[in-house]
């Protein structure tokens, strides 16, 4: 496992922050991770990142404790933090011969890191001349100068807009087919975009470590049908498994069924027994979004 995380606590003050996390995740895996603010998202990469201690537990990146081999898990990660700390004044590329001086690579490495972020056009520029799509490339150049096996991305697309948000999304998908990537997003459309397995936390806890069309897969369905006449909704409730019926104007109505079978035949025998005319009739999947505000709320 490129990240193992087992039992961790961490404790500020009277609030946890995180209480008894567990998860992995395998080499090649782009993982969303998510919760609400205050959740413990931060506190949980920082730990990672080696930036904060755990008060209990044990977590490794590429089989090093964060603990006792902090230097070889740094070697190990590429971070972008929320708020990408960049130095305005300089150019791209002086920026980035700078950061590899500290992480002692090649300039070779630069080119590359330069080609493989789309950063080409920009390089002789001034990192504050940059809009925020191509400062966020910059900050992703950075964390995969000294060949990281792991990346961990937090809030990478935030204040991006819709045509940067598609870019930096393929980037982090391209770079994803080398590397591990741990992703903090708010943004769901992301997760669903890029993600292959989503683990959610809230308030400290683990409440979700599943893949993401596994997460999707619920007992509970909704079918969404239109009727040529108003029906009581009592009748409705008749229908073996609903847990819930509501009109949503006229001749529609959403059932809530507590099962995985296809219920839709069922409506349709429904409507046909009552002598009703059945105008439309389609089964909806909840979306990541309602599933995260169940999970959280």
């Amino acid at each position: 496992m490129s990240i193992t995380v087992t039992n961790i606590t961490k404790t500020f003050g009277a609030q946890k922050a995180l209480n008894q996390i567990s998860f992995s995740v395998k080499k090649g895996e782009i993982v969303g991770f998510l919760g609400p603010n205050g959740a413990g998202k931060s506190t949980m990469m920082r730990i990672l990142t080696t930036y904060y201690k755990a008060d209990e537990g044990e977590a490794k990146v590429n089989g090093h404790d964060v603990l006792t081999s902090a230097r070889a898990v740094q070697k190990s990660i590429g971070y972008l933090p929320e708020h990408n700390p960049l130095y305005l004044e300089m150019f791209v590329k002086e920026y980035l011969e700078y950061n590899a001086s500290v992480y002692k690579v090649s300039k070779s490495r630069i080119s590359e890191v330069i080609e493989q972020t789309g950063l080409t056009p920009e390089a002789n520029k001034k990192i504050g001349q940059l809009s925020k799509g191509y400062r966020q490339r910059v900050g992703l150049a950075t964390a995969l100068l000294h060949d990281p096996e792991v990346l961990i991305l937090d809030e990478p697309t935030t204040g991006l807009d819709p045509n940067q948000l598609i870019e930096i999304r393929k980037l982090i998908r391209e770079i994803g087919k080398e590397k591990t990537i741990l992703l903090s997003t708010h943004i769901m459309k992301e997760v669903e975009a890029v993600c292959d397995r989503v683990i959610i936390i809230n308030k400290g806890e683990l409440v979700a470590d599943k893949p993401l069309e596994e997460l999707r897969e619920t007992e509970e369905q909704i079918i969404e049908v239109e009727f040529d006449y108003r029906v009581e909704e009592v009748l409705l409730n008749q229908l073996p498994h609903v847990s819930k019926v509501k009109n949503t104007g006229g001749f529609i109505y959403e059932i809530s069924f507590n099962t995985s079978k296809d219920m839709r035949p069922e409506v349709f025998d429904f409507a046909h027994d009552n002598q009703l005319k059945t105008l439309q009739l389609s089964r909806k999947n909840k979306n990541l979004e309602s599933l995260f505000a169940e999970l959280t709320s």
